[in-house]
């Protein structure tokens, strides 16, 4: 199993006037974060047998973030139902949660434009992150 745990550096391009981290660059660090359960469904990552789709997300702002300073997001699961899963994740920065989201996913077959059951080896994998 791939690392839960991401680290970066913030980004100039991330912060706002204020020098604050901007809200909309948890969106990023957050998707980059999931690379590793998205290879669970397409292991190469190859965007022709992309097979998910997100249906929602949920962003908690809890603390201010800043520019320079490293962040760790964490990466868990929530539940795993018959064709959907929700992953938890949290920014943390000098051992402060600044931030907190959800990611509502679908396993998804393009081709019908509906939801197909999650393959149950792959099931197996997400329940171990379940926190």
């Amino acid at each position: 199993m791939s690392s839960n745990i991401y680290t970066l550096l913030p980004r100039f391009h991330d912060t706002d006037a204020l020098g604050h981290i901007n809200n909309a660059a948890y969106a990023t660090w957050f998707e980059e974060a999931r690379r590793f359960i998205f290879r669970f469904f397409v292991p190469d990552l190859d965007p022709k047998k992309w097979n998910l789709i997100i249906a929602r997300t949920e962003f908690d702002f809890l603390a201010q973030g800043y520019y320079q300073k490293e962040v760790t997001v964490t990466t868990n699961i929530e539940k795993v139902g018959n064709s959907s899963f929700v992953i938890v994740q949290e920014a943390i920065q000098d051992k402060v949660v600044i931030g907190r989201g959800k990611a509502f996913m679908v396993h998804f077959d393009y081709k019908t434009n509906k939801s197909v059951p999650i393959p149950e080896s792959i099931k197996e994998e997400l329940q171990k992150l379940i926190k």
